[in-house]
């Protein structure tokens, strides 16, 4: 009988990765073939606005991306299928175990695959880097540069994440049949922890920031935080231009370690007004809460799949079904496995991520009409679009799939309707 379960959940396993795989080849290739039939014509509602030569390049670069993509879905499926069925994890499990004691085992396996991964993943990295975005003009970062954030990332993944995977695996192994719920609180605090360290200790690792200088952009902010009632640690500007050419501004940190941050290149390529109204837009991310629901959101997910494997980590047939043999069984096996597996049974509810995305993007849009200008956010918008070079024309599919902002055609029309 558990062999049966075990074959059973094979196939069910192979359905699933099979079916994600078509569906994503399926829609990019739609989002290929939509993007180059409107390759040589602007959508009328941005004729007067957008070059034809910009529009062209932001389709190539579109097309150009979504190629590669079919690259990286080949090597992500066939690293998928040789750590599973392939045995790799069951190797890479049987060799700590049979040198360390367990906790030290479990983390020399979750380690060992993130080096495996990362490793896999590099030279991809470096093609989309040196090759992609240095072809369209976005990349800025050098070499040097670019292994150096490998390196810092692999050091800070050390130092955070080796206590936090120690701590992970001690309480999963030692608080019974309800270790998950232990997890689960452990994990949520250690992201609100992460949220208040985040702009002053992690970040600063990896770029430079410097506070808004005086001026008719710091005043106009200024006023604007004032009119909604936002209180921020600070107004910086980050040096965006070191990687990228790509323009952008956030909010980072939570509670009192809240900052606003905008690139360099966001604020050479803006107005001060459409400054203030992108920044609008990002305050009504605040102010309808949306930070907070996201949050909420990723701590319900996260507590419904820990108690999905609370359930699995205990059937042989889950693990002999992805490969891994009765003698290595255990919290770390399991936890890697479960996180490896997931996202191809989960891929098909992607759209409804996306369609809440879009939701926040209108109401935040929304709020920007009311305490900004409307119209100089559209002018910010489509200035942002063709700087990034991103498509007006996506697949209507693809987009409703992926995108987590409106296309631009839409969101555009509902500003102006908001006016």
């Amino acid at each position: 009988m558990p062999d049966t379960f075990a074959s059973s959940f094979t196939a069910l396993f192979l359905a699933a990765l099979g079916i994600s795989v078509a569906i994503r080849i399926w829609l990019a290739s739609r989002q290929i073939r939509h993007v180059c039939a409107s390759r040589d014509r602007v959508p009328a509602e941005f004729a007067d606005r957008v070059a034809l030569e910009a529009h062209r390049k932001a389709a190539d670069y579109t097309v150009a991306k979504v190629r590669f993509g079919f690259v990286a879905l080949a090597v992500e499926t066939a690293l998928l299928l040789v750590l599973t069925l392939g045995g790799g994890i069951d190797a890479l499990a049987n060799w700590w175990q049979a040198r360390w004691p367990e906790l030290t085992a479990g983390l020399g396996l979750i380690f060992s695959l993130l080096l495996v991964s990362g490793a896999v993943d590099l030279p991809l990295a470096w093609w989309r880097q040196f090759a992609i975005e240095a072809r369209f003009g976005f990349n800025r970062m050098t070499p040097r540069l670019f292994l150096t954030d490998i390196l810092k990332s692999a050091l800070l993944a050390a130092v955070i994440g080796a206590p936090v995977i120690l701590a992970v695996l001690w309480l999963m192994g030692t608080m019974g049949s309800y270790w998950w719920l232990h997890v689960w609180l452990f994990w949520c605090c250690f992201n609100l922890l992460i949220l208040f360290i985040y702009p002053t200790w992690i970040a600063p690792l990896f770029n430079k920031f410097e506070p808004l200088a005086e001026g008719e952009v710091r005043q106009r902010v200024e006023a604007l935080l004032a009119r909604c009632g936002f209180h921020s640690g600070g107004l910086f500007v980050m040096d965006g231009s070191r990687r990228s050419a790509h323009g952008n501004a956030y909010f980072t940190g939570f509670g009192k370690t809240k900052r606003i941050v905008f690139f360099d290149t966001l604020l050479k390529r803006l107005q001060p007004a459409e400054i203030e109204a992108v920044l609008a837009h990002e305050l009504g991310h605040f102010k309808r809460r949306h930070v907070v629901k996201r949050i909420i959101t990723m701590f319900v997910l996260s507590l419904f799949f820990l108690a999905a494997l609370g359930q699995l980590i205990s059937a042989p047939w889950f693990y002999a079904g992805l490969g891994v043999g009765a003698e290595v069984q255990g919290t770390a096996v399991a936890l890697v496995l479960f996180f490896l597996v997931m996202p191809a049974f989960v891929f098909p509810l992607t759209p409804l991520g996306s369609m809440l995305s879009r939701k926040h993007e209108f109401e935040a849009d929304h709020y920007a009409a009311q305490h900004a200008s409307s119209e100089d956010l559209v002018h910010a918008l489509v200035k942002l679009y063709e700087d990034n070079a991103a498509t007006l024309t996506p697949d209507p599919l693809h987009s409703l799939f992926y995108d987590s902002h409106p296309p631009a055609a839409i969101r555009i029309a509902h500003l102006k309707a908001a006016t």
